[in-house]
């Protein structure tokens, strides 16, 4: 955990570089930089700094197939990605986050790349019986936390959670320790992510109760600069060939997520959700 806490606090100190705007640009540089969150199954980083996760291991089998063979990350927080990609320090985004009409107003996303549902990591039993984001709002007492910024956060709000007991939390494994002290009633995730830590904690005092009733099923995509359709839509072209040839199920079938998940659907429609 230290390692990987200093290695994330590394990477968010690195000055911010000017990123490319083409992929004729990136495939010059030989590198894309991308935003990523350190959340497993989404995205990871051992101990050693290899960038994983299904996100990520989609995006560099994409760029590589579009020539561009190196792929680096940054770790940024949810809140903080799409102004990264505006402002120029990451060339896209590969960091589950998930497709909103905000955000794809805000940025040209590819097509569906990891489909997942919201999840709550509670005490073993659930004893206060919290199975909806409104049922947060309902118990004055209650505190759950999320990511700053992202779809948790967004829908335990729209709950009607205060926001002075809706508690943003910046990763992980801070999560699992503020729910252990007692801090939050529950942590919000997607199911996978929790699934992911829980089997790493070991706590048999905790468990994961999924889905959130009431949540949207919700599929990110990698999100570019908006206006940058060239690359996108060439990015695109290779995630569609990778789909049909079936290499993509082969990368994120074995992080849990569903390929057919993710081909079922399209990028118009998740855009529209609400």
């Amino acid at each position: 955990m230290m390692k990987n806490c200093v290695l994330a606090a590394m990477l968010l100190a690195a000055p911010a570089m000017a990123s490319a705007q083409t992929l004729d640009d990136l495939k010059s540089d030989g590198n894309v930089t991308i935003a990523i969150g350190n959340e497993p199954p989404f995205t990871a980083i051992d101990s050693s700094g290899k960038v994983s996760g299904a996100a990520p291991d989609v995006a560099r089998a994409v760029f590589e197939k579009l020539g561009v063979a190196a792929l680096d990350a940054q770790v940024i927080e949810y809140g903080a990605m799409i102004p990264s990609l505006q402002a120029k320090r990451v060339d896209a985004i590969a960091a589950g986050l998930f497709m909103k009409p905000e955000r794809c107003a805000a940025v040209d996303y590819s097509q569906p790349v990891l489909c997942d549902a919201e999840a709550l990591l509670l005490p073993s039993g659930n004893p206060k019986g919290f199975k909806s984001y409104a049922d947060f709002a309902k118990d004055p007492e209650a505190r759950l936390g999320a990511p700053g910024g992202g779809t948790e956060e967004k829908l335990a709000l729209e709950a009607g959670v205060p926001r002075d007991r809706v508690v943003v939390v910046p990763d992980a494994q801070s999560g699992l320790k503020m729910l252990q002290d007692g801090r939050i009633d529950a942590y919000s995730l997607p199911v996978l992510s929790l699934n992911d830590l829980l089997t790493k904690s070991a706590d048999a005092s905790l468990e994961v109760f999924a889905p959130v009733e009431g949540a949207p099923v919700y599929c990110d995509g990698v999100a570019f600069r908006k206006g940058n359709t060239e690359l996108r839509d060439a990015f695109d072209v290779e995630l569609a060939k990778m789909k049909e040839s079936g290499e993509f199920a082969k990368i994120i079938e074995p992080y849990g997520f569903s390929a057919q998940a993710a081909m079922s659907t399209d990028r118009d429609k998740l855009c529209a959700q609400q």
